[in-house]
């Protein structure tokens, strides 16, 4: 049930995430989640999107392109909810690479992407728990 992330490589110069987001934007595609982590001389551009062929096309002659398979969860948006997902995996000794959030339209409502060394197996783990995880068709689904 993972959901497939788009990493984009970007030049650390100015505009070029601008003309990242312009390019997906003109392919009428729809940014979910994005994060963007950076270094001195390029930064690496996250995204969950309505449309990932779109998108591959849009930004395929402007960098190079990766996908990832990430885990969506659901929680509720309060205090603890996310500490309570972190704490069921550590115990699990699933090791988390990096993490980031969003929110959706649904009011109480929030969402988190991980990306851990075993999506299979956290992804059974966080479900046992009860915990919700989505795949791309969810997303397309709790977002619109």
């Amino acid at each position: 049930m993972a959901i497939t992330q788009l990493s984009a490589f970007l030049e650390n110069v100015p505009g070029t995430l601008c003309n990242a987001l312009a390019a997906i934007t003109a392919a009428d595609v729809n940014i979910r989640a994005l994060s963007v982590a950076d270094t001195k001389d390029f930064g690496i551009l996250r995204v969950i999107v309505s449309d990932i062929e779109k998108t591959k096309k849009a930004l395929s002659d402007k960098t190079i392109i990766r996908e990832t398979q990430v885990i969506a969860v659901k929680m509720n948006d309060k205090a603890g909810a996310l500490n309570n997902i972190l704490s069921i995996l550590n115990k699990a000794g699933i090791n988390i690479e990096y993490v980031y959030a969003f929110t959706g339209a649904v009011e109480g409502n929030a969402y988190v992407v991980l990306r851990v060394d075993e999506v299979e197996e956290a992804e059974s783990i966080l479900n046992r728990n009860n915990i919700i995880t989505l795949n791309d068709n969810d997303i397309n689904e709790y977002l619109k």
